[in-house]
């Protein structure tokens, strides 16, 4: 038996994740080309390798509950000093995206963990690079917006190369099939509001 690194977010969809993350990468960020463009959910979590069914399990049942909310990114922010982040805000769908955190990593659950920091949602341009190139990133995103209707998140997992991949997408009011052929559906759940 051995451990993997998952974690769960919302992806920034094209062309908005692809420019975040060519930014990211001029900005100095070594990570970026590693690391989908995305909003958290569950941050990076060691578990068994032999987990995973029960939290793509998990998963399924939280976003049965879930329904599509409007998206909307704008400005920027920083976590500075406390911790050497620059980020694009999350100004519509901060809501929706506190509560589906929470079921995530929700006590009774697979993945139930506590957080280092208070959440807030938020999309990581510039992590952990030199003063100056963080405020580089905090000026030239600071007029950034995109738009998009979230109807879903997915489930990655870090590689030993540092690369985060996409294991399994899941769409709300419904279990969806991951990108593995052969696998079998769990089934549809009950959809309710969030």
């Amino acid at each position: 038996m051995g451990t993997v690194t998952i974690g769960v977010s919302i992806a920034v969809p094209e062309p908005h994740g692809s420019l975040l993350q060519e930014r990211r990468a001029g900005f100095g960020d070594a990570a970026a080309h590693g690391i989908p463009t995305h909003v958290t959910l569950l941050p990076p979590t060691e578990v068994a390798d032999t987990a995973l069914p029960a939290i793509e399990a998990h998963l399924t049942e939280v976003a049965a509950t879930g329904r599509p909310f409007p998206m909307k990114l704008s400005g920027t922010g920083t976590f500075r000093p406390l911790s050497p982040v620059v980020f694009v805000q999350v100004a519509q769908g901060a809501e929706a995206c506190t509560w589906l955190q929470k079921q995530v990593r929700d006590a009774s659950g697979p993945v139930a963990r506590e957080l280092q920091f208070p959440y807030h949602p938020h999309v990581t341009v510039a992590h952990g690079i030199d003063e100056a190139a963080m405020d580089r990133a905090f000026e030239e995103l600071a007029e950034f917006e995109a738009e998009w209707p979230c109807t879903g998140f997915a489930l990655y997992e870090q590689g030993a190369d540092g690369v985060w991949r996409k294991l399994r997408e899941f769409t709300f009011g419904r279990s969806t099939v991951p990108p593995q052929a052969g696998h079998v559906d769990r089934g549809s759940l009950p959809t309710s509001q969030l």
